[in-house]
Parts: structure tokens; sequence; C-alpha cells
């Protein structure tokens, strides 16, 4: 039954590796991967995609010359073997400071509405500005990180073709956003279930969990909706009854916003361990578990965040579909690797 049950995960994968397209452009082959159920990636138009801005800004993503110490790079908090987050609470930047949050997962990021737990920026472009500058993380200043480039004939080279221009901030904003963008998933069992009529490639449990996670009883799939299992908007789960991270209300200064967070999507989860804004869950079971409970009391705490009563059995079914949103193409996907 083992071997029977890897077949089918293999011819579930395969399948839905089949349906994604190759988005062409001027530029030849391309390294833009869109699933076939998937809208396409929007890319703005001042940095449409083309393959010289993807390999250009992978370059820059998994330079630690973004850094002030030259120790840290994007790709040291978004790896590919964890769904393009990392594996810790919270993430140390240079010299060992940690941060304020847990690392987000960047898959799919293209799709984002504003970016950032609290919503504040409108673009991707603007986003990579965040992490550069921010004291915790990479504790720099992005034209200084343009006159490093400018040692670098590669650099000017692909700064030139890729842009028309020498490496400055919107040569290393845009080219950063263009490669993130790329950050394409949707190679799970579910997809193949859901949007290609395998009704094999779910077991019976992680049916019952998928029923479950859309039913009344939990309301689940109120919150994590839609294509990319997020409504984008900003709700606070019962973590605490008080917060030391006060979320969406750092960027508002609106009482109403205290201990808001953004709702992350539910793809690859199962890679993305640990859980929660501070990294405090260690596993889906926990997760699930929270949610069961019904959380700690606050004043802004969802009113679908309530003791549900599930028996161990839908916990288990729960917790079996969230792992059928894993796509493990990502993890081997040498686009989002160092050679």
């Amino acid at each position: 039954m083992l071997v029977r049950s890897k077949i089918l995960v293999a011819i579930a994968v395969f399948a839905v590796a089949l349906s994604c397209s190759r988005e062409k452009t001027e530029s030849g082959e391309t390294y833009l991967e869109v699933p076939r159920h998937f809208p396409s990636v929007p890319f703005p138009e001042d940095n449409a995609y083309s393959d010289i801005r993807f390999e250009l800004g992978k370059k820059l993503f998994f330079d630690p010359m973004l850094s002030i110490d030259s120790t840290i790079s994007c790709g040291s908090c978004h790896k590919a073997e964890f769904a393009m987050a990392d594996a810790f609470a919270i993430s140390p930047g240079v010299e060992g400071r940690l941060g304020h949050r847990n690392a987000p997962s960047l898959l799919n990021v293209a799709y984002q509405p504003y970016f950032m737990t609290e919503g504040g920026l409108p673009t991707l472009e603007m986003q990579v500005l965040a992490p550069v500058q921010e004291h915790t993380e990479m504790d720099f200043n992005i034209v200084l990180i343009a006159e490093r480039m400018k040692t670098s004939n590669s650099y000017v080279e692909m700064s030139q073709e890729a842009y028309g221009r020498e490496p400055d901030p919107f040569v290393i904003t845009r080219a950063l956003a263009n490669y993130e963008r790329t950050f394409i998933s949707g190679s799970s069992r579910y997809d193949t279930y859901q949007f290609y009529g395998n009704s094999g490639a779910l077991s019976p449990s992680e049916k019952r969990g998928l029923s479950l996670f859309r039913s009344e009883k939990t309301q689940c799939s109120v919150c994590h909706s839609g294509l990319f299992f997020t409504s984008y908007e900003f709700e606070n789960n019962g973590l605490d009854s008080v917060y030391s991270d006060i979320g969406r209300m750092r960027l508002t200064g609106d009482s109403a916003d205290e201990a808001l967070f953004k709702i992350p999507s539910l793809r690859n989860v199962e890679y993305s361990a640990p859980y929660m804004h501070d990294g405090r869950f260690a596993t889906l079971e926990e997760v699930v578990e929270h949610y069961n409970s019904g959380g700690a009391n606050h004043p802004h705490k969802s009113e679908r965040v309530r003791p549900l009563n599930l028996t161990q059995q839908e916990r288990i079914d729960l917790v079996a579909f969230l792992k059928s949103l894993s796509d493990p193409s990502v993890q081997m996907d040498e686009r989002y690797r160092v050679k």
C-alpha cells in the first residue's frame, strides 16, 4: 500500500507540473512558469518580466553584499526548502540581531495586494527597501549597495542589459521584485484534485479535512479563502490577551488596529514552520489545537475564533488536508536556489 500511495502522489504532482504554462518573452526561453489555473503574474509596466531581469534579481537575492557587513542576503531568511521562509521563530539579521517577526513565505507574493504584516507598502518594489534598511535585518543603505555593485563588471553589465542604466536604487528594487514575482507555487495534490479532476489525489482523511476546512463548524475558509488561501484581511486570532507586538497599529496608529495581522496564505504551510507572527507554534498540530481551544480573549479577536470542539480524528483530518497544500516541486526548483 505504501508503494501504491507513493506512485499516486508522483502521478498527481506530475499532472500538475504538466498543467504549467510558460509566459514567452522576446528574450526566448523564460524562467517564469505559471500553473494554468493561476492568473497571469501582474508585472508593472516599468518592470516587465525578462530573463536578464530574473537573472540579475536572483544574483542580488542571494548576495550578502546587500547587508552592511556582507553577511546576510535575502536568501538567508527565504529558502526554497522552507517555502521561501526559514525555520527560525524570529530570523537573525546582521550581528545576530533578532528581528521583530517570523519571516513569511514569499511564494506567490506576486499576487498580494499589499506587503508587510501591516500592509503598509503597495508594491513589491517598495517592499524591497524594508529589509535592506531595517536595523535588525540588513541595516544598510540602498545607495551604498549600488556603489558596491559598480565595482563589479558583472553587475554593471547585467544592469545595463536589464534596465539600460548603471546600478542604482531603481535597478536594485526592480530586479529583486522581478525575480520574486516568479516565486509561483500551484502544483500541490490539492490543485490536482480541485482543478484537474483527479479524485485520487487526496486521501480519504484529506478529503474529510477539506470538507471540515470549508464547513460552518470551523469557518477556516472564510479567512483562508480563494486560490491562495487568504483573504489578505487583517484579523486577531486570539493568540494573547495582551500583545507586545501591536500589529497593524504600528502602521496606522489607530487603536482599532491593535494586534491585527495580515492573514497569511496556507499554501505550503507544511514547509514553513514555525507558525504565527512570532513563531510560537512548532507544528501544525499545535496550530489546529490553538484554534480548537478558541484562543485567548482580546477585544479585537475575530468572532470566528471560538472553541470548535473538534474530535481527535477531525484534528488529524484537518492537519492532513493542510499538508495536501504542499508543493514539493518548489523545494527542488533550481530557480529558487543558489547553484
